[in-house]
């Protein structure tokens, strides 16, 4: 585990460097700094006593294939292609996903991914995203920031989905055509998935007014911090000898002052080559990295649990959670999942109310949630590996897909038991 996270620092300091070094590095380039021919043509000139003359041959065209970049969106093409609508759209702090263009949302769904992931939902849980938005439900994902203090994490993305979903309310939704009529009065229901699971429970216990009308919850786990982290409670100091070093080195301190100016001179540099929609997605996996100082700092301070433990959470969810409708997913293969554990806290506290808690176990494992409908570039020759990472992805984006059915059909249970 050491290790692990000397790597994700170092993937952190890599990231950081790059924004600053690159100017410097790396030259503009466009398409006219290329002139290579991928004519294949040549002449079999005819044998005659003068075409032994020792003279030297032309020299005969090298065939260069085109060089093509692949695209985060999954997409091969030019090196100036069109670029693609984003699904989203961003209000405040958050990501709004609209339904399909000229329907009604049938109800809003409040988002929330798992630890670390959780801060880059249009990369991680962009292709589950847009799957609840085509069954007609206006999505609103809450990025947040990985950190030890839960109840810190609850509250605030309590009060920016609140802050977003009230701008809604108020101007609606111009870039997908919908009107604040259309908002006003829907049905308010939540997604959240692993740590953003834990999220959603606590928030349906800390507050007891806008809450959702139903809980969808996936993978839900909440394990003490030496079991979610091997080797944690050696960690602390070891972050303590390592930190003061490498923070001493001139490259760190000069990649952790790296300005957003210097960031969008080196995307203009670069701008030739990629779209306008791959800026957002590699700002994205910046914020990402930028996560990884924060929680290091919060373990060589002496960190040692969670806040609350999760104990106390448990407790905590016995005596105030207040979401009437629960749906418990778990995976077939998921070695962390603690559903089972959960249901058997929330159920009687539910039902206590006049609640009702399900539970569904779904094909899949943890991550079944955060798979991306990516493009498969193939070559020339289709391969054994082509079929076979093909087939992967075919049998994992269908997991996702039955996920998606299955929360969407729970939702709309939901609409005609009301």
């Amino acid at each position: 585990m050491q290790k692990c996270f000397t790597s994700l620092f170092f993937f952190f300091l890599y990231t950081k460097q790059n924004k600053t070094m690159a100017l410097s590095h790396s030259p503009p380039f466009s398409r006219s700094s290329f002139s290579i021919s991928t004519s294949t043509k040549t002449q079999n000139p005819t044998l005659s006593p003068s075409s032994f003359r020792t003279t030297p041959a032309p020299p005969l065209p090298i065939h260069v294939p085109r060089v093509v970049p692949f695209l985060s969106d999954g997409f091969v093409g030019s090196l100036k292609p069109t670029p693609s609508p984003k699904p989203y759209v961003r209000k405040d702090t958050c990501l709004v996903v609209p339904p399909p263009r000229g329907r009604k949302p049938l109800a809003v769904v409040k988002f929330l991914g798992g630890a670390f992931v959780g801060a880059v939902p249009e990369v991680t849980y962009g292709h589950l995203m847009e799957l609840l938005a085509r069954e007609g439900y206006l999505v609103i994902s809450v990025p947040y920031n990985v950190t030890f203090n839960h109840e810190m994490a609850a509250r605030q993305v309590y009060e920016r989905f609140h802050a977003c979903f009230d701008g809604l309310l108020e101007s609606g939704l111009p870039d997908a055509s919908i009107s604040p009529l259309e908002i006003s009065g829907l049905p308010l229901y939540s997604v959240g998935h692993s740590n953003g699971a834990l999220l959603q429970l606590l928030v349906g216990s800390y507050f007891d007014e806008k809450l959702p009308q139903a809980n969808a919850i996936v993978s839900f786990n909440n394990k003490p911090a030496t079991e979610a982290v091997p080797y944690f409670e050696q960690l602390g100091p070891f972050m303590s000898q390592v930190l003061p070093v490498v923070e001493s080195i001139p490259v760190y301190s000069m990649a952790t002052s790296a300005s957003e100016s210097t960031l969008k001179a080196l995307m203009d540099t670069a701008g030739s080559v990629i779209q306008e929609i791959d800026k957002e997605a590699f700002l994205s996996l910046t914020k990402f990295a930028d996560q990884l100082p924060s929680v290091f700092n919060q373990v060589r301070e002496g960190t040692s649990e969670f806040k609350p433990t999760p104990p106390e959470n448990r407790e905590f969810f016995k005596k105030s959670y207040f979401v009437p409708r629960t749906l418990l997913v778990k995976f077939s293969t998921d070695a962390i999942d603690e559903s089972d554990t959960i249901e058997e806290v929330l159920r009687p506290r539910v039902e206590s109310f006049g609640g009702k808690i399900e539970k569904i176990t779904l094909s899949g494992n943890h991550l079944t949630p955060c798979f991306q409908d990516l493009k498969w570039p193939v070559g020339p020759l289709y391969t054994p590996a082509d079929a076979l990472a093909q087939s992967l992805k075919s049998l994992s984006l269908n997991e996702t897909r039955v996920l998606s059915r299955t929360i969407t059909d729970w939702f709309k249970s939901l609409d005609i038991d009301s």
